[in-house]
């Protein structure tokens, strides 16, 4: 395959799943935002989910106050934030465009109905569109695409590159969520453990789609080092870090075997594998989860480096 095929299948995957996290990051501030009293200090509800999709100093800028009608715009429909669910939507419709031979009918119908349809939402008035439906929207959209791709698509290298631009921006999307609740201050530091703190940890679970699996694996109490596990380590959770790590490292040791070589790729994924399968929660709470978190985020980026490397720059050895 072409790299810059490759390339485009690689980037439509990771554009999708941005958009979806986009989304469900403003669910949290929403659901954040109706508990009076959460912030503390400069930060706010708003404020969190900023730091936490790595746009607040672009934001700032551009908006000065994290109010949450700003945010909305600005991680919705703003074209200069390169994030934005907006944004996500149309760089995933023009990469399926450039190789819409390598697309099932169904996978380059879903992305074009996306297109048209975040189109016509530019041009409605924004009173019309409660946050919850821009929400909705979107995860429902994001699922669309993704299960055509899964239900239709060739299983061929062009798959494994899709997957693979799944998984690693599923694995940062995950690790994005989970910090928001670091730059969520409580009122008072006596508060760790009260229900405001657990309703925060609950919202975490609710706006990835995960409360009902989490209440199935670990019973109904919520606690942080609970919600930590299942979202880092816990193998039946379909958003863990370990699961989408799992799944790179599947699709790139495919690729390896393809094409008859490994890559440093493969064993960077290995080595985060390898990290992740011997660690404990009490070790990544004695670390520091924001810290251990900011760690994941970093070497996700270098780990995207080695596959654009390897594969995606035209320069592979």
């Amino acid at each position: 395959m072409l790299s810059r095929t490759a390339d485009n299948l690689y980037w439509i995957s990771r554009y999708i799943e941005r958009a979806e996290t986009n989304a469900r990051l403003l669910e949290v501030g929403a659901r954040n935002a109706l508990m009076p009293n959460i912030g503390g200090g400069y930060r706010n509800e708003w404020d969190s989910i900023l730091q936490a999709s790595g746009t607040a100093k672009a934001f700032a800028e551009k908006y000065g106050e994290p109010v949450q009608r700003n945010v909305e715009s600005h991680m919705f429909f703003d074209s200069d934030n390169p994030s934005s669910v907006a944004t996500c939507i149309e760089r995933a419709r023009e990469n399926g465009r450039i190789v819409r031979t390598a697309l099932t009918t169904q996978v380059w119908d879903a992305l074009n109905t996306a297109f048209q349809e975040i189109r016509e939402m530019q041009r409605t008035e924004r009173s019309k569109m409660p946050l919850t439906d821009l929400t909705d929207w979107t995860t429902r959209t994001t699922a669309l695409i993704r299960g055509a791709s899964l239900a239709t698509q060739l299983r061929n290298d062009g798959f494994d590159f899709s997957n693979l631009g799944h998984y690693l921006e599923r694995a940062d999307s995950t690790a994005r969520l989970l910090d928001v609740k670091y730059y969520v201050l409580l009122p008072q530091p006596g508060m760790v453990g009260s229900g405001l703190d657990n309703y925060q940890w609950s919202t975490l679970l609710r706006s990835m789609s995960a409360h009902r699996a989490f209440a199935w694996a670990y019973g109904g109490e919520v606690t942080p080092q609970k919600i930590a596990d299942f979202l880092i380590l816990n193998r039946q959770s379909p958003r863990s870090l370990l699961t989408a790590i799992e799944g790179a490292e599947l699709h790139l040791n495919q690729l390896a075997r393809r094409y008859g070589k490994t890559t440093p790729a493969l064993s960077g994924a290995r080595s985060i594998l390898a990290e992740l399968a011997e660690a404990q929660v009490s070790e990544i709470f004695e670390e520091g989860l924001h810290e251990f978190l900011t760690r994941f985020i970093r070497d996700i980026a270098t780990l995207g480096a080695k596959v654009h490397e390897s594969y995606l720059s035209g320069e592979a050895r």
